[in-house]
């Protein structure tokens, strides 16, 4: 095989994933992400809260869920 048999063979080959398909993958991924980051966030700040709340002299548990 000449290089340009492998390169019009390669053009040719539709296994794997379009540019569509990539994108909707990238699309959930990063969707993923967000959720995953606006969770963390919303407990994060919910712990923070409650240590202020703690070192303003308030008696709290901040090691429940």
């Amino acid at each position: 095989m000449n290089i340009k048999q492998i390169f019009a063979d390669f053009i040719e080959d539709e296994s794997g994933l379009t540019a569509v398909e990539y994108a909707i993958a990238g699309g959930l991924v990063v969707g993923g992400m967000i959720a995953a980051f606006n969770t963390l966030g919303t407990n994060a700040q919910l712990k923070i809260e409650c240590l202020a709340s703690a070192v303003a002299g308030n008696s709290a548990d901040c090691t429940s869920p």
